[in-house]
């Protein structure tokens, strides 16, 4: 595995330990969609989360590394996954940012974008 995507992929796994840590439930990581693909799925009190993980050398340029294409990508994604599970039907969405910055500094923010 290429060194770059083996980072990202910890990047990843740290992201999803930190979200377990703050009681969601991870549904789903590397959800293929027609779309792309999202990075994490979670949930918690009826609330469902698509979040775009990005790992950068500081935690500003991972956030200005989540352009608009990527954001209509996952609410595309978003929107697939919603209609295929009908049990998260009265859920709410929210698209949220995770940033990692290596090593062990993560950025979680909540509705980061919206529909």
């Amino acid at each position: 595995m290429e060194y770059s995507k083996c980072l990202g992929s910890f990047g990843e796994e740290f992201a999803v330990r930190v979200l377990m840590e703050m009681g969601f439930v991870i549904h789903d990581t590397n959800y293929k969609a027609r779309h792309g693909e999202i990075d994490i799925i979670a949930c918690r009190h009826k609330c469902l989360v698509f979040a775009e993980v990005k790992k950068r050398r500081t935690l500003d340029e991972a956030a200005y590394a989540i352009i608009r294409k990527q954001q209509l990508r996952l609410i595309k994604g978003a929107e697939v996954f919603a209609g295929s599970h009908p049990e998260y039907k009265n859920y709410d969405l929210r698209f949220d940012a995770i940033l990692v910055r290596l090593p062990f500094t993560v950025k979680h923010l909540p509705n980061a974008w919206t529909a």
